[in-house]
Formats: C-alpha cells, structure tokens, sequence
C-alpha cells in the first residue's frame, strides 16, 4: 500500500523513476491508484478551500 501511495504522490508532482513505473504497472492493481488518487486530490482540494478560507477571514 506505500508504494502506491509514494508512487501516486510521485505523479501528482511528476516525478516518476522508470523502474517504479514499470513496477506499478506489473504488480499493482488499478483500483488501488483510483481509490489512492482519489482521496489524495479530495485532500489536495479541501486543503486549499481550507487556505482559502483561512486567508480571506
């Protein structure tokens, strides 16, 4: 499960090694990076509503 989130983290700020790629690809499963994502750009999201907020006061 930590790798898929290093390995969504990695392509939310587009840094991706080759080989971890290639890794993701043969040994990952596809519904664990939808639901990683996900929830990752549902943090990413409320964060900034949340800076938002707090700035404008």
């Amino acid at each position: 499960m930590i790798n898929e989130v290093k390995s969504v983290l990695a392509a939310f700020i587009g840094v991706q090694k080759e080989a971890n790629r290639k890794r993701d690809f043969e040994q990952g499963h596809l519904l664990d990076f939808v639901v990683i994502g996900l929830v990752m750009a549902a943090l990413l999201v409320g964060g900034m509503a949340l800076l938002a907020t707090f700035i404008a006061g």
